[in-house]
């Protein structure tokens, strides 16, 4: 998401940084690339208006004039007006007596059940107990879609069939789940066009009926310009509290995010990065500003690694990395870490500096060429792996052979890996790793 838009304000600040003093031009020059490339990316256009009437105000006073680094000054002034367009991140309500109920609405088409299965997932990790209600009777298999997905997560679905009417499938729903102490119900509604009055009244009758702490729109990011129109339309009948975005990885321009909560004044609140149940996080206006300017999301990065991550057994391979312990079993495990938390490609890209090489790889490579590690390792016996230094000649023919790859290849392992053992044995030599590597095993 944003990777075009993301290119060309690099590109434009890169410029704008080789420059000593900034003059009004300058500025005027830059602020024209920036317009051309937010509404490149589906931008609103007053959205795009206001933003840079509010970074030109800034961009050519006092503060830029006088700091030392005027570029890095007017990025930094991009950056907290990206902010300030974007919002705030926006937490669920779920306050009030239990059953709190989450009612989701959208067009047909916008992920509302893949979506509805997902924040599912979401609650329950996070210790509730939701149920989860098919109210789509128009869609052919809504109801088994939803059906099969409770099932795969081994989350409740209550559902009447098609013949019922969905508000009162949603009331008897509630009446179950009062009967049933599940604490959260969110009601996967019939998609339907903000145009359509009769499907908008129907909605309308279910929040009456069900008083949801939350009425969210699932919306396709990649809607682009209309999603505006969708939301506006959405939030005039409904009065929506929050905004759920699906489909951001495959949208490489983003716009419809930027647009919809500045037109709106509805907090995002999560974003649908992909087709797992687990692609589902919430939205940090902070961070998604960062990665727009290439400044990455570090943060993002070590909360996909708190998740991913075995504790113990992270703390165990830290002993014996700064203990230059560290064997290829060690390494094929961390891989298998690695691996749970997406594709390399992406989480590169959220460290700062490495935008460009995640470019370069894409995840088919990466898959494809840690595949080619794992099999591998695999190939080697458990006392080779171990002990690397096992590997002569011959071993390594039976390992290649055994892995589908050539010795060139196992060669080029094995080097890898024993220039990570050198730096491992110059980091044990630190007193202040060692003690680190010390305080870890301890935890």
């Amino acid at each position: 998401m944003f990777e075009n838009l993301s290119d060309k304000l690099q590109a434009v600040f890169d410029r704008l940084n080789k420059r000593g003093i900034l003059t009004e031009g300058d500025v005027d020059v830059a602020l024209r690339e920036v317009r051309v490339a937010l509404l490149e990316a589906d931008v609103n256009f007053k959205v795009v208006r206001d933003f840079l009437a509010r970074v030109r105000e800034r961009a050519v006073g006092a503060e830029v004039h006088k700091s030392l680094t005027p570029g890095q000054a007017v990025v930094k002034i991009v950056h907290e007006e990206l902010l300030a367009t974007l919002g705030e991140g926006g937490k669920l309500d779920l306050g009030g007596p239990a059953p709190r109920v989450i009612m989701l609405v959208g067009l047909q088409g916008s992920g509302k059940t893949t979506t509805a299965a997902k924040l599912a997932l979401r609650l329950r990790n996070n210790g509730a107990r939701p149920m989860l209600v098919a109210a789509d009777t128009y869609r052919p298999a809504a109801i088994t879609q939803l059906e099969q997905l409770g099932k795969q997560l081994s989350i409740p679905v209550y559902s009447e069939g098609a013949k019922t009417p969905p508000p009162q499938i949603c009331k008897n729903a509630l009446a179950k789940a009062i009967q049933s102490a599940y604490d959260v119900v969110i009601l996967d509604t019939a998609g339907r066009l903000q145009i359509d009055d009769a499907m908008m009244a129907e909605v309308e009758q279910v929040k009456t009926l069900t008083k949801p702490r939350e009425v969210l729109l699932v919306a396709d990011a990649m809607t682009g310009q209309e999603a505006v129109n969708i939301a506006d339309a959405f939030n005039k009948r409904l009065g929506l509290t929050g905004l759920i975005l699906t489909k951001v990885d495959g949208d490489a321009r983003g716009g419809a995010a930027i647009s919809m909560r500045a037109v709106t004044g509805v907090p995002i609140k999560f974003l649908a990065t992909g087709e797992k149940p687990d692609a589902f996080e919430p939205f940090h206006p902070d961070r998604l500003a960062s990665r727009i300017l290439g400044m990455g999301d570090v943060l993002t990065l070590i909360e996909k690694a708190q998740a991913s991550f075995d504790e113990a057994e992270a703390a165990k391979a830290a002993e014996k990395m700064l203990s230059a312990r560290f064997d290829l079993e060690d390494f094929l495990n961390q891989i298998k870490q690695i691996k749970k938390m997406g594709p390399l490609n992406d989480l590169l890209a959220m460290i700062p500096g490495f935008k460009q090489i995640s470019r370069e790889l894409t995840p088919e490579m990466t898959d494809r060429q840690m595949k080619r590690v794992e099999a591998i390792i695999n190939s080697m016996t458990r006392e080779e792996r171990r002990r690397p230094d096992l590997l002569n000649a011959s071993r390594k023919r039976r390992v290649a052979k055994g892995s589908g790859t050539e010795v060139q290849e196992v060669n080029q392992l094995l080097k890898q890996f024993r220039d990570a053992q050198t730096l491992m044995k110059q980091l044990s030599n630190n007193p202040r790793m060692r003690g680190l590597g010390g305080l870890m095993g301890r935890r």
